[in-house]
């Protein structure tokens, strides 16, 4: 299988289908990546270990801080504690929410993280009046990608127009 082939068919794994944790499965939140393919997570009991990415998500799936993820324990490790089984994305978390699968602990988490992201794509904008018989032709730009690992740097017009006239 080609890599272009096996990436096609891991992303419409992840974001096509609904997982349910079984009993041994837990729901937890990353805190960090140290790197090696290893992430820190921690549980809603607040207990924190690592994880390992098993290898068909790697260099296909990327994991970030405040990603929540279903993890299968592992019994050979003393510091990695458990493999990721599923990447739940916010569609995923808002149908356990429904299903009342979701942790309590993280519900607060879950919102926050949400509210942040759409505080972060969506600058306020003056509303621009709908024509009523078309449909407007650009796409909703929520859904964009920030980078909440990266420092936002905003360069006022003030800094550059000093900058022109030195």
């Amino acid at each position: 299988m080609s890599q272009a082939t096996k990436r096609k068919h891991v992303v419409k794994e992840v974001l096509g289908e609904h997982m349910v944790p079984s009993d041994q499965q837990q729901i937890v939140r990353v805190l960090r990546t140290p790197g090696n393919n290893l992430h820190e997570v921690e549980t809603a009991q607040g207990q924190r270990f690592l994880v390992s990415m098993p290898s068909k998500y790697r260099k296909n799936i990327w994991i970030k801080r405040g990603d929540f993820l279903i993890v299968d324990p592992i019994e050979e490790g003393e510091k990695v504690k458990a493999e990721i089984s599923f990447v739940l994305c916010k569609d995923h978390v808002r149908s356990l929410q429904k299903e009342g699968l979701w942790p309590e602990a993280f519900s607060e988490v879950a919102e926050k993280h949400n509210n942040n992201r759409n505080r972060q794509t969506q600058p306020e904008l003056p509303a621009e009046p709908q024509s009523s018989g078309e449909e407007s032709s650009s796409e909703d730009d929520s859904d964009l990608f920030v980078n909440t690992n990266r420092r936002q740097y905003h360069e006022s017009e003030e800094e550059s127009e000093e900058e022109e006239a030195a």
